[in-house]
């Protein structure tokens, strides 16, 4: 029982950096319809600029969060640029595939820069864990569920009580009228990308940060438990992004101390294609109708 407790919390606190991915593909798939297969390479970038500021000058932690987020936000900006500024509206095919792309073209730029397998990354924190009782909480793993649970309210704040939220709530209902009553389309879904990725910047560092370390596999792992949790909690749904991460944690937590590492993607995979066939629409999201899809599409 102890050990089942302790399974779930390690799920909780490993589960929110998973939520913080979700955010970010729910902002740009919310504004767009249209999923960003670059989105972890543009949180890779941000992380490697920050890694080599680490290993170069030395930077303090905090420096190198606000360089991996100031990454992230500029590498977002150019996929959109690229892959989705240019296309119209109906080119949710042709934009994804150039995003796939672009995943490759900042993955290899990467490497170029840093060419060895793994970089250390500053730790976020290096006290001790805290004891209640049996059980263990990591502090570092009590400020990435922090950080997660705020950003997810400035997130659902700025949506829903704000101009700018108020514009691109109204670019989502429909594009073509918030351009006729003077809403500048193309700026506000360049910074709801900027936004994502600085968002994805924050998740990319505290997840690096506990781990100590950077490799390049680290934006295809970003894009995956990203896409995940974003599924598994409600599309377009921020509590559900956030709710999607935790289940997803907990979810691989326990399996991997059942089953071990090997099986913990094996069994994340199962639980998508299992709501993608009972809830397509996620936990908190609703599964688009054939009306509904035509005229995202339109």
């Amino acid at each position: 029982m102890i050990d089942a407790v302790q399974n779930t919390i390690d799920g909780v606190m490993i589960g929110s950096s998973y939520g913080l991915l979700a955010l970010g593909f729910t902002l740009i798939f919310g504004v767009m319809r249209r999923l960003n297969l670059s989105y972890g390479p543009s949180i890779m970038i941000g992380a490697y600029l920050g890694t080599v500021l680490y290993l170069h000058f030395g930077l303090t932690p905090i420096a190198v969060a606000g360089a991996v987020v100031l990454g992230a936000a500029i590498a977002g900006i150019y996929v959109e640029r690229l892959c989705f500024a240019p296309m119209q509206m109906g080119a949710g095919i042709a934009s994804m595939v150039s995003s796939f792309a672009i995943w490759m073209q900042l993955e290899q730029a990467a490497i170029l820069v840093l060419p060895r397998h793994t970089y250390p990354f500053p730790p976020l924190a290096t006290t001790a864990p805290l004891e209640l009782g049996p059980f263990l909480l990591r502090v570092d793993h009590l400020i990435m569920l922090g950080c997660a649970l705020v950003l997810a309210a400035v997130v659902r704040i700025a949506l829903y009580r704000t101009r700018f939220g108020l514009a691109l709530r109204a670019i989502i209902d429909n594009p073509l009228a918030a351009h006729l009553v003077g809403i500048d389309v193309r700026n506000a879904v360049m910074l709801a990308f900027a936004a994502a990725s600085a968002v994805g910047g924050v998740a990319g560092f505290l997840v690096l940060a506990v781990d100590q370390q950077v490799t390049p596999m680290f934006g295809m792992w970003a894009t995956s438990k990203g896409l995940i949790a974003m599924m598994v909690g409600g599309l377009g749904s921020i509590p559900g992004a956030v709710l999607g991460g935790l289940l997803l944690g907990v979810v691989e937590a326990h399996s991997q101390w059942y089953f071990g590492p090997q099986i913990r993607d094996l069994v994340a995979y199962l639980v998508l294609f299992a709501f993608l066939v009972a809830r397509p629409g996620g936990l908190l999201g609703r599964a688009p109708t054939p009306t509904t899809a035509v005229a995202q599409e339109a």
